[in-house]
């Protein structure tokens, strides 16, 4: 199993979503952030006074997926997610040693 975990811009979460849904995903977690990168952050504006955003918003999406569909889960949310622009985020993909549903029990891979 693994995390595959994708920090994007916030706008682009539907599409992520939908992406991951295409390909078979059940589920995921999305949990807004905070960051910067190369961009650095952004001056902007506001009432004739210049100021500097050093972190941007951001949406973090984690979902666990079984080896097989690490592949499509990473392609599916790049797809998505490129606007082509930087700060467009990244991917991560992370090892689980253990799942567990609370509800039932099950373990491994059944628990996703």
């Amino acid at each position: 199993m693994k995390l595959v975990m994708a920090v994007i811009k916030p706008f682009k979460l539907d599409e992520a979503r939908e992406a991951l849904t295409s390909v078979g995903i059940q589920g995921l977690t999305a949990t807004e952030a905070r960051g910067f990168g190369r961009q650095k952050g952004q001056t902007e504006i506001y009432r004739g006074a210049e100021y500097t955003v050093s972190f941007l918003p951001k949406v973090k999406i984690e979902v666990v997926v079984d080896d097989s569909q690490v592949d499509a889960a990473v392609e599916a949310i790049q797809k998505a997610a490129d606007t082509g622009r930087i700060g467009d985020g990244k991917i991560f993909v992370l090892d689980v040693s253990h799942a567990v549903r609370i509800r039932t029990g099950e373990s491994g891979p059944e628990a996703l």
